[in-house]
């Protein structure tokens, strides 16, 4: 059995002085696997301190659900 697929679009953005972020397009089953994926990224570990903040975000994020068979990833990202 297969494991339904969710489209996450996170709205997430780290505040100034940073001000960086935007929005991530992820591939996922659960909140949980989406803040893994994220969190995980390269762009991200310089962030640590905003992970109760990205959780947030999941939670207010648009998901979609998915029909058909997909791997868990992130798609796209568009980040400032």
């Amino acid at each position: 059995m297969t494991t339904r697929k969710f489209m996450y679009l996170v709205e997430h953005a780290i505040t100034y002085p940073n001000s960086d972020g935007g929005l991530w397009n992820v591939i996922a089953s659960d909140d949980e696997e989406c803040f893994d994926l994220i969190s995980n990224t390269e762009e991200y570990t310089f962030y640590t301190e905003y992970l109760s903040h990205l959780r947030e975000n999941i939670k207010k994020a648009q998901v979609f659900p998915l029909d058909g068979e997909y791997e868990s990833e992130i798609v796209e990202s568009f980040l400032t």
